[in-house]
Formats: structure tokens, C-alpha cells, sequence
């Protein structure tokens, strides 16, 4: 008798634990995906990348833009600051730039604002740009 006791709330333990597990998936799931803004935000960045800059994006999570006034490469990370890195000749990161719209947009939206800010406002952007040592 002990043991079928035994043997009954080992299987209702284990149907409780993969309940348990699977709602735990879901949650994980519910809490990592995009919102609705995040999506459109990064559509709306994707159709103004150009086919080299939307590669690099989808391989990276990073795409390069030049500067209108100077020719300087600046690379654009994913995040909503501290994400833009000029580059050197080689390459190498050599100075952080941090500028952000005023208004809290989604990361999408706050990339294409500095994206087109590099390409026809260079120098306007960098004005107003907090810089930093890159990592």
C-alpha cells in the first residue's frame, strides 16, 4: 500500500513539474520577444538600410555609416546610447560617440535618427554628442 501511495504522488509530482515547465517556457518566451513597438521600430530601420548595411546588421547587430562632412566611418551598435563607435582607417574603434533623440524611442527608431544624422548632419550631431573611450 505504501508503495502504490509512493508510486501515485511520484506521478502527480512529475505531471506537476512539467506543468510547471511548461509555463516557465512560456513566461521565458512572453518576456524575451520584441514588443510591438520594438518590431515596427526595427522594420522601419531595415527598409532604410542599404543591402550592405542591413547584411552587416543581420550577421552583427551593428552596420556602418559614413559621415557627410568628414568621410569617417561610425559604426551604429544596437541600444538606445552609447552605441556608436568612429572607426579608424583599420578599422578599430577609436572614439565613442552618445547622442540620442530627446523623446524614449525603441532602439530601431533611435538608430535610424543617428543614422541620418551622420549621413546629412554630421557635424550638427557631434555637437551635441557626449563622447567616451571605447572597450
Amino acid at each position: 500500500m505504501f508503495v502504490t501511495l509512493l508510486h501515485d504522488a511520484n506521478g502527480l509530482l512529475r505531471r506537476f513539474l512539467v506543468a510547471c515547465l511548461h509555463l516557465a517556457r512560456g513566461f521565458r518566451e512572453w518576456c524575451v520577444r520584441p514588443s510591438i513597438r520594438e518590431q515596427r521600430g526595427l522594420k522601419l530601420l531595415s527598409e532604410w538600410l542599404s543591402q550592405e548595411q542591413r547584411a552587416q546588421y543581420d550577421a552583427h547587430k551593428y552596420f556602418e555609416v559614413i559621415g557627410c562632412h568628414t568621410g569617417k566611418r561610425y559604426r551604429i551598435c544596437y541600444g538606445n546610447g552609447a552605441n556608436i563607435i568612429e572607426l579608424d582607417d583599420a578599422a578599430l574603434p577609436r572614439r565613442g560617440w552618445c547622442f540620442v533623440p530627446r523623446d524614449p524611442l525603441v532602439a530601431g527608431d533611435v538608430m535610424l535618427a543617428q543614422k541620418i544624422a551622420l549621413e546629412t548632419d554630421e557635424r550638427g550631431a557631434l555637437a551635441v554628442a557626449n563622447n567616451f573611450t571605447p572597450r
